[in-house]
């Protein structure tokens, strides 16, 4: 398992969330399986504005 960042507890692994980094609504579309057109997009950031970290976990936890 890769760790970008010690964990507090030695041996313990870092757990990571895919909210946890920037997201583009392009990412967003695609990660959903998506194919990027204007469409998929613009629905994609109305869905990062409105739920935040939320749209991304329920795609990528």
């Amino acid at each position: 398992m890769h760790q970008s960042e010690p964990s507090e507890t030695p041996g313990e692994p870092l757990i990571r969330t895919g909210a946890e980094q920037p997201w583009e609504p392009e990412d967003l579309a695609v990660a959903q399986g998506k194919d990027p057109t204007p469409e998929n997009i613009a629905r994609a950031k109305a869905e990062l504005e409105r739920d935040g970290a939320a749209a991304i976990e329920r795609t990528v936890p």
